[in-house]
Formats: structure tokens, sequence, C-alpha cells
């Protein structure tokens, strides 16, 4: 803001004053403005939000008042009140400009101290017609008799009005001139309202007058509010939306309205009755009983949500309550009825179908984020909500807002959000009816520079020094929209709402028996112990409490459609307790349906997940959907490695850095498994998923027990260190349940002792297994070495070099066929490399395996699946040892590789799936046989880690027909719920597969 300067300094000139008018100084001077004693009144006219139309606006007031010009003159110098209001007034509207100047007198309306309440505004206006109480059987404390019924009855109100209005104006504007307080959104809105009831009551006396001419008024009439007259937030200047009830509604009830309306319209503001019922078409007046009949039988859903709204305004109150009492339970019982949610959501699309496309980014009232979007979603919240929570049952905008987030249905900062958003927009839409006193809800054009400066100075909007007013007001407007229609889209569509609006009112409150009848309904097998975790998630009167009644109902319908609800809910209820002091835990679920229900069909399917689930919460965040798409799938597993390697590199303790990267693979597990679950990764992403978490975190945990050893022993490490994966692990390719199977190698660097080298690598190797097999809630961590030379029985760690001698001396055939899937994984990359250099003339002998090899691999394989498979298992459904499950795939891959692998470098691959490829490029299979091998492999690989995902440990074995193999099935990807369909294919799939097996492996 522009400082004025002292009292001795010059007079500004016009261009400091920002007047464009070429007659400005000219006005100045006949305004005798011209002066040093001038000075604050000219630095307030500058401030004007169009200054030139209030200097205008001054000429011509002080030639109305001639003589009397004087007095104001002298005021203007001295009182600032009066200075801020009328500037504020004349240069913010013209309308008003016009009506001081035809009234010049009324500028003394603008010194009074306060506004008038409903009362003295019903006094002012009926004794512009000098009415009295009306007498007689139907007389009330809202019914009176104009004493003044012609012509220049309408002018008499008008102007009376006009005055009232123009003094509200003055003060709602004043702080844009001034340091006068600025008026409250609420309090506008409630004055306008209280003065267009007191317009109506006169206009209304006026009717009775007219109409009942020859005695009292025969009829009881009461004249309801609706809209947001009924919600006493009206604008300057709007259509008032009133509906007739009357006793007994003959002709001249239907003369006394339409009388009313006349009056009114002619004299204040459009009266519109047309959400009557049948609304234009239908009759003018109805009985309290016709209009009750009519709302039971054939009202349609938006015009309860218009109900909403109504309120007694003049007339007979008593009539008009009865009304409002006969109506609002069906009001509340509105949602209940089929489709209501799609109704109001679908009416909503249609009003902003209405707008034209260009007019949409201007439109404060219907375009995107406008108004109408902040009060459809309040209101479709508070019909869903309302039928069991008297205290949604407010009118106001506001009021709503502020009763839903004390309910816990919309958090407290989007209730904020949307409060702040939509009292700015009925700021901008007051400046612009006010300019004319034209009912407008369109902001000026982009290229209106002067009108958009205009509305930012009559907003009471400066500049913020990196932008001009018009900046400043462009980019509070683009703010504002945007983030009302995110909080609309994130409200009004929520899924929340159409499932509670389908239960019956007494589900939401749950009472004992409503609850337990509907658990039933909803597949629950033990009600009474999910109705003793409804209580303890509901109890008490927190807030944590109101907003898990809100949500349960929702919550027990998804989780109703997963294979165990009742351990689902238990599960809930231990996510919820665990994770009862994260406030954003609840507010997600309440305000993004995509987290409430994937995380329902979570809870509802799996034991693996909750636990961890509890210890890694932010992975239920990425529930969400993302802008491209959901935020599970947003990390890749290259990136999860290393963060899980930075996070541990910051620890020189070795405990705390292995508990670090132990903290980010419970997170990636909880991601992964969730991924999974929800059909959000296919077999070959989710194994390599869980492959690059053991890499990293065995990595992480080398690291962290090298770095501590050095620094005890205060040189470097005596031998370089490498970890080779083995098995799955080396092929990238672990599941749920799988250990990590590894060789440890060393070689001592130059200068030191080989016992002292091996001695510290074997002391590392073993921390690094006692640390990361230390108990945990986690899923376990299990490093196995039972692969190396001699077994469990052999050295845990040998040097390259004793690697290399025994292999080339001793090497078994089982040995050459485990070091098919020798990669390496962690440690020294050099060395690791070098090592699998030196075993790949083992593994890929010249010439292929030998006869006697073969004979010998084909004795072992015979003896495991005679020995191995666990007593009373069913071979024909163990997903590793049974017939065409994982071992007999990958042993004839590995039998291919053997034999082929110095011939075919594409087979120096540790994937089984990767191999598979191979071997149908070089033919050495059919295409039907390898894709009979692929898709056994894959099914079992799916159904193995299905069963971890459902029972939450290790297992092999698939369950008999029943709920366990239901709900392996359905998260194994099944279409459907029979789990018998789905066994019955996977014991066709890997029949065939072991067709294939006896035939490649077996040498048929």
């Amino acid at each position: 803001m522009v400082r004025p300067p002292t009292a001795r300094s010059a007079v500004p000139g016009v261009g400091r004053l920002g007047l464009l008018e070429p007659n400005a100084a000219e006005s100045l001077r006949e305004l005798a403005w011209d002066n040093v004693d001038s000075i604050p009144v000219l630095w307030a006219l500058s401030r004007a939000p169009d200054a030139d139309l209030a200097l205008c606006t001054l000429i011509r007031l002080r030639e109305a008042l001639d003589g009397d010009w004087a007095e104001l003159d002298s005021l203007l110098r001295t009182d600032t009140s009066l200075r801020g209001r009328l500037f504020a007034l004349i240069g913010s509207s013209s309308a008003f400009a016009d009506h001081l100047v035809a009234e010049p007198s009324a500028w003394k309306l603008l010194r009074r101290k306060n506004l008038p309440d409903r009362d003295e505004l019903i006094a002012d206006l009926l004794a512009a017609v000098e009415a009295v109480p009306e007498e007689g059987p139907h007389a009330g404390p809202m019914l009176y008799r104009a004493g003044i019924t012609g012509p220049e009855t309408v002018s008499l109100l008008r102007r009376r009005y006009r005055d009232q209005l123009m003094f509200l104006a003055a003060l709602d504007l004043a702080a844009t001139v001034e340091n006068e307080p600025v008026l409250p959104y609420q309090v506008v809105g409630k004055h306008l309202t209280a003065l267009a009831d007191a317009a109506l009551t006169a206009a209304l006396s006026v009717a009775v007058a007219r109409v009942c001419k020859d005695g009292p008024c025969p009829v009881r009439l009461a004249v309801i509010a609706m809209g947001k007259s009924g919600a006493c937030e009206l604008n300057y200047v709007s259509d008032v939306d009133v509906v007739f009830v009357a006793e007994p509604a003959d002709a001249t009830a239907t003369r006394l309205a339409a009388e009313m309306m006349s009056v009114g319209s002619q004299a204040f503001f459009e009266v519109d009755a047309a959400l009557r019922p049948e609304g234009k078409a239908g009759a003018l007046v109805r009985t309290l009983e016709s209009h009750v009949a009519y709302y039971k039988r054939w009202a349609r859903t938006w015009e309860f949500q218009a109900l909403l709204k109504n309120r007694p305004m003049t007339g007979d109150l008593d009539l008009g309550l009865a009304y409002r009492d006969a109506l609002m339970p069906m009001v509340w019982n509105a949602s209940e009825r089929a489709d209501f949610v799609a109704d109001v959501q679908a009416m909503r699309r249609r009003v902003e179908d209405l707008v034209p496309a260009d007019l949409r980014e201007r439109e404060l009232k219907l375009g995107h984020g406008s108004l109408r979007d902040v009060e459809f979603a309040v209101q479709l919240l508070q019909l869903v909500h309302g039928r069991v929570d008297d205290t949604l049952h407010v009118q106001g905008t506001v009021e709503a807002l502020t009763a839903l987030a004390a309910g816990g249905y919309v958090g407290r900062d989007d209730a904020a959000n949307l409060t702040a958003s939509y009292e700015f927009l009925r700021l901008l839409e007051h400046r612009l009816q006010l300019q004319r006193l034209k009912r407008t809800h369109t902001l000026p054009a982009a290229d209106d520079e002067e009108g958009m400066r205009w509305l930012a100075r009559a907003a009471h909007i400066r500049p913020d020094g990196r932008q001009d007013a018009v900046g400043v007001l462009g980019a509070e407007i683009r703010r504002n929209a945007v983030r009302v229609r995110r909080l609309h889209a994130k409200l009004f569509y929520r899924p929340l709402l159409d499932s509670v609006a389908r239960l019956d009112s007494d589900a939401l409150r749950l009472s004992p028996s409503a609850a337990v009848r509907q658990l039933k309904a909803l597949g629950y097998t033990s009600p009474e112990h999910a109705l003793g975790h409804l209580k303890a998630l509901t109890g008490g009167v927190s807030r944590k409490g109101r907003i898990q009644a809100l949500l349960l109902p929702t919550l027990l319908e998804w989780l109703g459609e997963t294979p165990n609800p009742d351990a689902g809910l238990l599960a809930y209820r231990r996510v919820s307790e665990g994770l009862d002091d994260q406030i954003w835990f609840l507010r997600e679920l309440r305000d993004e349906g995509a987290i409430a229900q994937r995380l329902m069909i979570v809870l509802g399917s799996s034991e693996y997940l909750p636990d961890l689930l509890i210890n890694a919460p932010d992975t239920i965040r990425m529930y969400a959907d993302g802008p491209s798409g959901p935020l599970l799938l947003s990390q890749q597993p290259e990136d999860v490695a290393r963060g899980i390697l930075t996070a541990a590199a910051r620890y020189d303790d070795s405990k705390r850095a292995v508990a670090a990267a132990r903290s980010l693979r419970r997170h990636e597990l909880a991601r992964v498994a969730s991924a999974d679950l929800l059909g959000m990764l296919d077999v070959r992403q989710v194994c390599r998923a869980l492959s690059a978490v053991w890499v990293a975190t065995l990595e992480a945990a080398l690291l962290a027990v090298i770095r501590a050893s050095e620094a005890e022993l205060g040189e470097p490490a005596p031998a370089d260190f490498a970890v080779i994966g083995m098995g799955r692990l080396g092929g990238m390719e672990l599941g749920y349940g799988s250990d990590a199977d590894v060789l440890f190698v060393c070689d001592p660097r130059p200068g030191v002792d080989e016992t002292k080298a091996v001695k510290w690598s074997i002391s590392v190797a073993e921390k690094v297994q006692r640390l990361l097999g230390a108990p945990s809630t986690d899923p376990p961590l299990h490093v196995d070495a039972g692969l190396r030379p001699e077994g469990r029985n052999g050295a845990l760690v040998r040097t390259l070099a004793a690697y290399a001698a025994y292999y080339e001396q001793w090497a078994q055939p089982w040995e050459m066929q485990a070091l098919l899937r020798a990669h390496q994984v962690a440690g020294d990359d050099a060395l690791g490399v070098r090592f699998l250099r030196t075993i790949d003339k083992v593994r890929y002998p010249v010439g292929g395996v030998s006869a006697e090899a073969v004979r010998e691999i084909r004795r072992i394989k015979a003896r495991i699946d005679a020995e191995r498979l666990p007593r009373g298992a069913n071979p024909a459904t163990h997903t590793k040892l049974g017939r065409g499950g994982l071992a007999d795939i990958e042993w004839t891959v590995q039998l291919l590789q053997l034999r082929h692998a110095h011939q075919i470098p594409g087979l120096h691959n540790t994937s089984t799936l990767d191999c598979l490829e191979v071997i149908e490029e070089a033919e050495l299979l059919e295409p039907a046989d390898v894709a009979l091998l692929r898709d056994a492999w894959l099914t079992a690989t799916k159904a193995r880690n299905a069963l971890v995902l459902v029972r939450g440990k290790p297992a092999d074995q698939l369950p008999a027909p029943g709920r366990l193999l239901s709900a392996v099935a359905r998260v194994a990807g099944w279409p459907n719920d029979d789990g018998s369909e789905f066994l019955d294919n996977y014991m066709r799939v890997t029949r065939r597969a072991k067709a294939v097996v006896e035939r490649v492996f077996g040498g048929e």
C-alpha cells in the first residue's frame, strides 16, 4: 500500500492517486481537495477500487446535495469510518453510486454504528408501507397488513431495501480503503438473509392488504425459504427460492402467494417458486398433506437434496415448522433410495455440462472448482451420514463443513481448506454483483486487465512484492479452483459414500443385534467375535472412534468379499491398534478409497502381511493411485537395493547397520507382497524383486561386518571376500519362503598369511549369518551354506585356490549341477567373477557331461523323490518336490545345460526361465514341451508364493479343497472362488509337464 505523505509535503498529483480521468485535477479543485489539508482524503480516495468512479460520483453527489455538501465534506476530512465506507462503496459499485445521487441524504445512513438485527430490518421495511399486525383467526407474529398498497408501494419498498443493502455493502467494503474491521463471510450472508426475510414479510403485508380487502386473511400461509436463503447464505443479488404451504390451499392462498411474489420481484429481487413439487408445472400453493404425499410417492433425489436447506421464512411460522418437521425425516432417509449417490453425482455432472466450455474456468458458481463443487460435496456427505448423526442437521455450507470435520467425516485440513476456498469464491461473487447490482457469477475475461484490477482492489487483494494485485488475484483464483476441484473429487466420488448409503441405519449405529445380523449376511463365520472387534474399534467418544464407526460399514462389506473376513477384521483391529499413534492412518482410509479397499483385500487374504504392515506402515500409503498408476509399482528393485545399501552405510556399528537394512527390507517385502496379492505383479517380477532385496540385505550386512572388523583391527581386511548365490538366489528367482543358499569365498591379500585370512573370513561369514538370522517378527533371513564342498562337514569359507583344487579333483555330479546356478551376489565383485570363471570348466564341461554323471544325477533325483517328500504329502500337489513341480522342471533344465552349455553360450545362465527360452531357440526341445515346462514352473511358483502369503509361513503343500485352498486360489490369481477348479488346473498343468520331464530327464 502506498503510504500517504506527511501533512507538510506537497499535494500528490492525480497520477499518484490512481486517477486516470482527464478532468480529475479539475474535479479535485472543484471539491476544494487540492490543498494540503485534503491530503488524508486524497489518499483514502486513491485506495478506492475505482478511484475515478468514486471521484465522479462525489462530483455528482456534491451537485445533488447543493448546500448540504459542506457537512459531508467536513465529516470526510475527520471521520475515517465514514470516509472508508463511502469511498469504498462508490468506488466499487456504480449502482450504489447512482442510488446515492438519486437519494443524496442517504449518505447519513453510513454513519450508523452497527448492523440492524432481523427484527429491526422487518420493522423498517414494514414502516415503509405503514404495515400493522393482521387481525383475525389466522393472525400471527409474522403476518401484517400494509397501509399503503398503491403504485408507489414498490418504489417505497425498493428505496428502503436499497438503503439497508447499501449500509451492509459499505461496511463490507470499508476495509479496502481505511483500517475498518473486515466483515466475516457468514455475517454478510446471515444479514442478507435477514434482509430478504424482512423484504418478503413486507411484500406479504402488501399482498394481504390487496387480496383480503374485505376482512381478515382467511387462510394460513407459510413461506418456506429454500436454497441459499434457506441456508442463510444469500448473495447481494440472488434469486430467493421459496415454497408455499397453505391451509386451505384455495384460490385466496394462491392469489396471496402470487401477489407476494409479484411485489417482491418488482421491489427487491427475483422470487422463484420453481423448487415446489412438480416445479413450474405444479400448483403454486399446496397443503401440508399434499406436500407430504408428493414427497412420499413422487419426489426425485434432487428434490430431497433441495429440501436440505428448507427454512420457515415468514407468514405462518407454526405451519412452516410443521412442514419442516414432516419432511426432514424423509430428507435424512433419502440416501437409502436406490442409486442415491450415483444420482447426486450425475446431477452435478449435468449442471457442469450446462456451462459453456469457454466459461468453465471463469464461472464461480457452476464451473470447474466452483461453489457448486463445494456445495454438492458437502450436501452429499450430509445426506449420507446425517441419517445417524444429528450434528449434521445444519443448513449452511460452512456450518456443515464444521460439523463434518467434528464428526470425522472430513479431515480437519480438508474442511479448513474447503471453507477458506468457499469463502474466497463467495467474496469474489459478492464483489462482482455489487459492481452493478446484477446477478452474475462470471469473472472478467483473462484479457480484461482493468476488470481484474478493479476486482482485486474490491476484494482487498494487494501486491505481494513479486506480483501486482492482478497477478496475485489470478494466482489465488487458480489455486483455490484447483484445491476445490481436488477436494471435490476426493469427497464427492469417495467409494465409502455408496457403501454407507446402502446399509440400514441400525447397522450404521452398530447396535448389537443389527450388527450380528449384518455380519452374518456379509459372510463372517463368527459374528459375535467380529462384533467384539467392532466395539473395540469404535469404543469411546474419541474422534478416532467416530471415524472408525464411519469407515467400518464399508470396510466390513469389502472384507466380506475376501477369503477370510474374520481373520481380516482381526488383522484390521491389530493394524489399527498398532498404528494408533499415526494420525494419518484413518484419514487416508477415509479419504482415499483405493487405500481402504486394497487394505481390506490384503488383510482378508493374507496372514503374511499384517505384521509387516504394522512394522512398515508407510507401505499402506502406497496403496493409493498416483498420476502414473498405483504407487506400489513406483519403485524399481535397483532403486530399493541402492536405498538399503545407502541406509546401512550410515552406521559404523554392524548391528545398527543390519537393523537399518532389515527395516528397508521389511518395507520392500510389504510392498512386493501387497502388489503381488493385488494382482499388480507377475511371477517373474515378484521373484526378481524378492531376490534383489535379499541380495541388497546380504551385501549391506557383509559390508557392515567388514567395516566393523577393519575398525577393530585398525588395518584393512586381510582378505578379499565374496558371496556366491546358489539355487534360486543365484537364479534371482527367490520366493517368499526361500532361504538364501550361498558359498563364501576369500582370497588372501598380498603378504597376508593364508591361515589368518581364512580365519578372519570365517568369522565374517559367521557374524553375517548370526546378524541376519537373529530372531525377528519379520520373515526369516536364513543364510544357508550347505552347498559348499563336503557339505556341512566342510569348511564354511575356502580360498579361491582351495575351491579350484577341490572342484578339479573331487567335484561330484550333484555339485556340478548345483554350480549351474552360482552367481556373484555380494562382496568383492572381482573375486566373485574370478570364482565364476574358475568353476565354468566344471559346470560347463567340454564335450558335455559324461553318461556316468547323468546316471548319478538321475539316481540322486530318484532318491530325493523317494526320501525327501514329507510323510503324508500328496505328490500330485507338492509344489516343490511333487509331480511336475519346481524340482522336476529345474533338474530337467539343468541336465540340458550340463549336456549342451559347452556348445550353446546362452545356456550359461542361472535363471530357469531364461534357460527355457534358450532351449526353445536352440531347438533342444519342441516348443510345445518348453511351453509345458514353463507353464508348470510359473504355476507352481505362483501357488507356492500364494501359500506363504495366505498362511504366513513357508509351505509347499497345496491344501485339500476347502476355505484355505480357495484363499490360495484367489491370491494366486484364479478368477473365481472355486478352489477345486484351481487345484484341477494345477494338477493338469503339472501332469503334462511331468510327462515331458520323464521323457527328457528320465531318458525315455
